[in-house]
């Protein structure tokens, strides 16, 4: 068991500790009750056909070998015509394409945009639940975890937005990118510009970029260590962080059933890193979140975020003094150009968002030259997970996600 996992868990108990004593009795009894709805494993295509949905999987190979989970939304169940154009969605970290519909059809973002006419293509980074895949590197393998999400944004993304385009035939598509989706598409905009022609609009939902004012504890207790490679390593592996299959995986089948007293137990297992939001959760929804999540990531996605959150610098991974002077011949890598970046940009945040500062998402927006829109989410206690959890999503972000894209394509049609 790692020991990342261990300190997690101890947390988690720590925290959840004045609910267990009372409820451990009762426990025993409701822990062996099942729901076959709710454990459900149904991937993405099962999920989006169980509502109704016509869902397709494709595959994409990037230009360093990895093989890539598309999924696609043609078209939605009232609205039979895609005559919008593409839109793009991509998960944030440990995440998956199954975020995106996890709501279901009144709230799931995928499945208002289906409905509001757009062709909703939907990504799977390299090492979560769908792109577990190499030509040559087996997924056990350190070499298959030795990348960021640097890599993800210079190589996953263009090779599945080029995709998305040519099966479609068109030349530009909207992008929504939630936490890890945003800082993927900022590292492609600024390393592989060539893109920005072929995106229409970016769209944020909590971008993760600059990170030094988090109030993630998680986060704020792991970041001093991260010019400390052997202790980090110590602490969070070498290769997949968090795997599926052990501690968290053992503990969402003891606690979140539907009837267990302790479900808030369950959200401290899911929400430690990036806050909570007891008012927006839907505890029945619990069960298939964590069925879904986490869904994988390197450690050095992790790392790269911390480094982050130590600098307070949106930049390349750093490697350390020697490794960095091979690579970007200077001791300390640069940081990413993102004020070049042109395409039409709105930001969202929320108020109470953990991991996303209300004061970094300023310093983002005073960067990006062409911020067309940045809302605040109105609601005092939304956070970073809720842009893909909360029970109000729809109303409190995705109507004005998709007001946004409808006055994009307007002024484009006008123009």
């Amino acid at each position: 068991m790692y020991v990342a996992q261990k300190v997690l868990f101890a947390l988690v108990l720590f925290i959840s500790g004045d609910k267990l004593q009372s409820l451990a009795s009762e426990n025993e009894v409701h822990v062996k009750q099942k729901s076959s709805i709710l454990h459900s494993k149904n991937d993405f295509v099962d999920l989006s056909k169980s509502h109704g949905y016509a869902a397709e999987e494709h595959t994409v190979k990037t230009d360093d070998g990895y093989l890539l989970t598309l999924h696609r939304i043609p078209r939605g169940v009232k609205a039979q015509k895609n005559s919008k154009g593409v839109v793009f969605l991509l998960h944030g970290l440990l995440c998956s394409s199954v975020d995106w519909i996890i709501l279901g059809p009144q709230s799931a973002l995928a499945f208002l945009l289906a409905e509001e006419g757009y062709d909703v293509w939907l990504g799977n980074a390299r090492g979560n639940t769908f792109s577990r895949r190499h030509v040559s590197r087996g997924v056990k393998s350190k070499a298959f975890w030795k990348f960021s999400w640097h890599e993800i944004g210079i190589y996953d993304l263009p090779a599945m937005i080029d995709y998305a385009l040519n099966a479609t035939r068109q030349t530009s598509l909207h992008y929504i990118g939630y936490s890890q989706g945003s800082t993927a598409f900022l590292v492609m905009a600024s390393m592989r510009r060539e893109y920005m022609k072929k995106v229409s609009m970016f769209q944020a939902l909590g971008p993760a970029v600059y990170l030094s004012n988090t109030r993630s504890f998680v986060v704020r207790t792991l970041a001093p260590f991260t010019s400390q490679f052997q202790m980090l390593n110590s602490i969070l592996g070498t290769t997949e962080f968090l795997p599926r299959g052990t501690l968290l995986d053992s503990a969402s089948k003891l606690f979140c059933h539907l009837h267990s007293p302790i479900k808030i137990l369950c959200s401290n297992i899911l929400f430690l890193m990036a806050g909570f939001d007891s008012e927006q959760i839907d505890m029945k929804l619990l069960p298939t979140i964590l069925a879904h999540s986490p869904a994988g990531a390197s450690v050095n996605q992790i790392v790269h975020y911390l480094q982050c959150v130590k600098t307070g610098k949106f930049s390349l991974f750093d490697y350390g003094s020697s490794e960095n002077m091979v690579k970007y011949n200077a001791t300390t890598p640069p940081e990413y150009p993102i004020e070049q970046m042109t395409v039409p940009t709105v930001i969202h945040y929320g108020l109470n968002d953990v991991f996303c500062s209300v004061t970094d998402v300023q310093k983002l927006i005073q960067k990006l030259p062409n911020v067309v829109g940045n809302y605040s989410v109105p609601f005092a206690k939304f956070n970073h997970l809720d842009f893909i959890y909360a029970k109000r999503a729809r109303e409190l972000v995705y109507d004005r996600v998709i007001e946004n894209l409808t006055n994009n394509l307007e002024n484009n049609i006008e123009s």
